[in-house]
């Protein structure tokens, strides 16, 4: 890590500190250029908008995806006060950005927070694979 990462990262906690002290949940993230020019910021608003999809990460993932060429995007760093859960996970993949530095770890939140565990729904599968295999088939080629 580079005194530049580090003082991203330390901006995302700053935010998820500002997050906090507004009344949101306590995350925060930002995406950064190549050079450390912070390009967008963002916070956990799921209380707020009353939208579980709200995380910071996820926010940043779609910016990037309608905003940024694919190049731009892959050469992008975000940098989020705490490991992206699964769905933001899922979104920063697909939006195509280069890499993600965080602060606290999927584990190490889970330490502080127990009830937070990722995932506690139940989940079943893979089931019927025959079945599920022909819509996908082809489709990515």
């Amino acid at each position: 890590m580079t005194p530049q990462d580090e003082r991203l990262l330390r901006r995302a906690i700053e935010l998820a500190n500002e997050s906090r002290a507004t009344g949101h949940a306590p995350y925060g993230s930002l995406l950064a250029a190549p050079d450390g020019t912070i390009l967008v910021e963002a916070h956990n608003t799921v209380r707020a908008d009353r939208d579980i999809s709200a995380h910071p990460e996820l926010k940043l993932a779609r910016w990037a995806a309608r905003e940024l060429d694919p190049g731009t995007a892959a050469a992008t760093t975000m940098f989020t006060s705490c490991q992206p859960c699964m769905m933001c996970t899922g979104a920063i993949d697909r939006s195509g950005l280069g890499r993600v530095v965080y602060a606290l770890s999927a584990e190490q939140h889970t330490e502080i927070y127990p009830e937070g565990g990722f995932p506690r729904v139940p989940q079943e599968g893979p089931a019927l694979f025959e079945e599920a295999r022909v819509p996908i088939v082809g489709y990515y080629t």
